[in-house]
């Protein structure tokens, strides 16, 4: 974890470095080794009830961006032609990026973060829980090992906790968090920090005759240049995603089923294969996900946690709740002797328009349409969606 704050100015004062995440040198996704393509996932092996749409982790993911406004260089910049493979990536079904993508997002959500955090992972290791970088940074977010003890990963032998998305999550969350708060919101300035370290931005900006408040990101000093990058590297993805080329087909294609993920305790002496049959989850799915399980692991003396789709009543980290498993006779607001075409629906939180059109046996374009919404409609908890149209 974090030092106490205390400590942290005395390292300050005594002039020294607070040492980055991940090695500087390189920019890490050219450089990070994954393993090859998993075959797709069967969303027939994943219950109806621990999945939801696609297309609801993206809405979540723009409601929760800081600064969703695109300007012409963010889209037609140096970034557009490096991330123009970004939308399809996200959107292939036989990736586990978007159900990884949506855990992240949600962690955010859960902790009043920008989810421009959420895009991290993305450039530096493609998503990819078991990736790791020649200089020494692993994992989803490429900690490197003085980093990921210091907020808390577990790392002994047997055992690197950055290759749990688990573990390397919750503890990139509360680093973030403590720079959030640190640069007062800012998070740009957060994920500057983020990339070089703390210290040396405070130095910079100290350099510069400026703090938190009145900082100016992309003038301060002494920086490296894949520093000044990284915050256009993620604005320029959050917009890349939202003008995506082809974007009707691109929404329907992330319409679709995934797996909504969440942490789970590994009891005992319990291995993940053991868990996986116990439970009823897919093998296969929870082994590319958890790729610190995956072999002969080491137990601590703290509980194994490992990341699978959501099983009622046992997930460590909150997301929100997933569609309620109400009956539909009792979610649809039908008057006493009307016809069938007033039937409606109340958006709740976590509903999308593929769980509310699943619900009701049509399809999210129908529903939509019925709505005058266009494909990337937001919905919203209170809204009131009619399920027919007056000439059904």
């Amino acid at each position: 974890m974090n030092p106490p704050r205390p400590l942290y100015l005395a390292l300050l004062a005594a002039g020294m470095a607070w040492m980055p995440h991940a090695a500087l040198a390189t920019d890490p996704p050219a450089e990070t080794q994954a393993a090859p393509a998993a075959p797709p996932l069967d969303p027939a092996s994943v219950p109806a009830s621990h999945q939801r749409s696609g297309l609801e982790i993206y809405q979540r993911f723009r409601d929760g961006l800081a600064d969703p406004e695109c300007d012409s260089q963010a889209t037609n910049g140096r970034w557009k032609k490096h991330f123009s493979h970004a939308p399809g990536q996200l959107a292939r079904a036989e990736d586990d990026l978007l159900p990884l993508f949506g855990y992240v997002v949600d962690a955010l959500r859960e902790a009043h973060l920008p989810t421009e955090y959420a895009l991290i992972p993305f450039v530096e290791s493609g998503y990819k829980p078991g990736a790791r970088n020649p200089q020494g940074p692993a994992g989803l977010w490429q900690f490197i090992g003085i980093t990921a003890r210091n907020q808390g990963v577990p790392m002994r032998e047997g055992y690197d906790g950055r290759l749990s998305p688990v573990d390397s999550t919750q503890a990139a969350i509360r680093y973030l968090k403590t720079l959030h708060g640190m640069f007062g919101g800012d998070w740009r300035l957060a994920v500057m920090a983020y990339n070089a370290g703390e210290y040396r931005l405070l130095q910079s900006m100290r350099r510069a005759g400026m703090n938190a408040r009145n900082a100016r990101p992309a003038e301060l000093p002494g920086l490296s240049g894949i520093t000044y990058a990284y915050v256009e590297k993620l604005h320029a993805l959050a917009c890349i995603f939202q003008q995506a080329d082809d974007r009707d087909a691109w929404l329907r294609q992330m319409d679709r089923p995934v797996p909504r993920l969440a942490a789970h305790v590994l009891p005992g002496d319990a291995t993940l294969d053991a868990w996986a049959r116990q439970q009823q989850q897919p093998v296969a799915l929870l082994k590319r996900l958890n790729p610190a399980l995956a072999g002969r692991f080491s137990r601590g003396s703290k509980p194994i946690r490992l990341l699978a789709p959501t099983t009622a009543g046992v997930d460590d980290i909150a997301a929100d709740a997933p569609p309620s498993s109400t009956p539909d006779a009792a979610l649809a607001s039908t008057s006493a002797g009307t016809s069938h075409d007033t039937r409606t629906h109340t958006v709740r939180r976590g509903d999308s328009a593929w769980t509310i059109a699943r619900r009701y046996g049509i399809t999210p374009a129908r529903l939509l349409q019925v709505n005058g919404l266009e494909a990337d409609a937001v919905l919203r908890p209170g809204m009131v969606l009619k399920l027919d149209s007056s000439t059904d």
